[in-house]
């Protein structure tokens, strides 16, 4: 029997061992996409406790305490640091098989050394030794990121950011490259017309400009677009229920004028306006990545804020989100067909949280590789609800049966926690697993020099060539 978690911890043969040991686990981090909070970084913050840095955000944890009848109280609300790690200690003994058990031990063992299991009876123990190295000058923002090997990380921003931490951080001198990320969903969220024509308030007031029109909107993110390229920005990301393709917007001259004067007014768009909206907005959002060179992300098929009460209590990002069940081929293909058509559509990686979409994303994006760039599209890492172990399984099979794993861009924490990094480990162990039982099924070659540069590669070397930021 083996023991829970032992340094072959995942590794089912004796390939897959050497595989990781040798060549995964040495390559640095390249986290291309998470919400770390760039002023902690710019701070370089220490943290009081393991709470501050492990639960608050972590709505992956919240759910599993909600589910374990856990109070909101000791959630997301007023109870003490302690109190609330109290509860997440008594949950943990109930998430076996599920990722969390598997995170929480990781997390523990790598950051702070601890390899007792975590439940009430070693709650208090566990807490207080964290807690006191956290304080430790070892344990600020950046040596946990130094700690984990991480090369580059990019953060999660929106175009109305200042970016004064990103700019201390360079400014400093700070080895990890830690840049920002363009995500404009805001921007053309015309759901709510009233939200949105506040963000466009602030945006008029932050360039200086008078916006009444949509050239004017287009003219102020441009520049905004502009700002985040000075600044070292070479990412954009889009979270989106589905892909809209309603392009009626950019076929009939005019047709914007009047949506966007709606906006300005503050009256409601059908839901054929905010589709044309959105649609137009989206194309303008490419255009401005291929002209400079940046990737584009999507990530699709989120349902989110499901829980009005909740939202109305505690607002969003909080743990009431799922997968949705939304129909997605025919509107991406229209998408990347009309950037195609002008060979003009930039470096892409797509995302889907429902797992039966993973072969239609991975087969659409086939259709679009070339311009002599190896891997140009990407399908993306497992997200959210699958990146466990079940998901990142199945999203490397079909990557594998549907493109080249080997050009695979690897794995990213999509977190706002610093403690969070065993996830790219987690990622490496599943991935020379699946590699090891292949050689020593036949369907392989034993062939250590070739699968080891691809493990490589995939770990570190592809993101670094792809990103082109290191």
């Amino acid at each position: 029997m083996k023991r829970f978690m032992d340094p072959d911890f995942l590794l089912q043969t004796k390939t897959a061992q050497t595989l990781y040991h040798e060549h995964a686990a040495p390559m640095p981090i390249f986290d291309y996409h998470c919400h770390l909070p760039p002023q902690q970084i710019a701070d370089d913050s220490r943290f009081d406790n393991i709470t501050q840095s492990w639960l608050a955000g972590d709505h992956y944890k919240w759910r599993a305490m909600r589910s374990n009848g856990v109070d909101e109280k000791y959630i997301t609300g007023d109870a003490s640091d302690r109190e609330k790690f109290e509860k997440w200690a008594h949950t943990v003994p109930y998430t076996l098989r599920n990722p969390l058990y598997h995170w929480t031990h990781l997390e523990l063992r790598r950051y702070f050394g601890i390899e007792q299991l975590l439940n009430p009876d070693t709650a208090e123990a566990i807490y207080e030794k964290s807690s006191a190295l956290l304080n430790s000058p070892e344990y600020s923002a950046r040596n946990l990121m130094r700690k984990m090997n991480v090369k580059a990380v990019c953060t999660t921003d929106d175009p109305l950011d200042t970016l004064e931490h990103h700019q201390k951080i360079a400014a400093e001198g700070f080895e990890i490259k830690v840049l920002p990320t363009w995500r404009p969903d805001k921007a053309m969220a015309a759901e709510n017309v009233t939200a949105l024509n506040a963000y466009i308030n602030k945006l008029a007031e932050i360039t200086n400009t008078d916006i009444s029109t949509m050239g004017d909107y287009d003219d102020a993110l441009r520049k905004r677009h502009e700002y985040f390229h000075e600044n070292g920005c070479r990412l954009s990301d889009h979270g989106l229920t589905a892909m809209v393709a309603d392009y009626s917007g950019l076929e009939k001259k005019g047709l914007m004028d009047p949506i966007f004067t709606k906006i300005r007014k503050e009256q409601e768009l059908t839901p054929k306006e905010i589709d044309q909206f959105k649609s137009v907005m989206l194309v303008k959002f490419a255009l401005m990545d291929w002209q400079k060179g940046w990737v584009q992300q999507f990530h699709l098929g989120a349902m989110r804020n499901n829980n009005t009460r909740m939202f109305n209590q505690i607002g969003p990002d909080t743990g009431f989100d799922s997968i949705g069940d939304y129909m997605t081929a025919e509107s991406l293909s229209r998408f990347l067909d009309r950037l195609d058509q002008t060979d003009r559509l930039a470096k892409t990686i797509l995302y889907n949280l429902n797992p039966r979409d993973n072969e239609v994303l991975a087969t659409m994006l086939g259709n679009f590789q070339g311009g002599g760039i190896p891997g140009k599209m990407q399908f993306g890492s497992g997200w959210w609800f699958l990146d466990q172990k079940d998901g990142m399984e199945k999203q490397i099979e079909v990557i594998s049966n549907m493109g080249l794993l080997s050009r695979f861009v690897g794995m990213l924490t999509d977190s706002r926690s610093f403690l969070s990094y065993p996830r790219h480990e987690y990622f490496r162990r599943i991935l020379c697993n699946i590699l090891g039982s292949d050689v020593e099924n036949g369907l392989l070659p034993n062939d250590l020099p070739l699968l080891g540069q691809m493990v490589e590669d995939i770990c570190f070397n592809n993101a670094k060539a792809y990103f082109g930021i290191l």
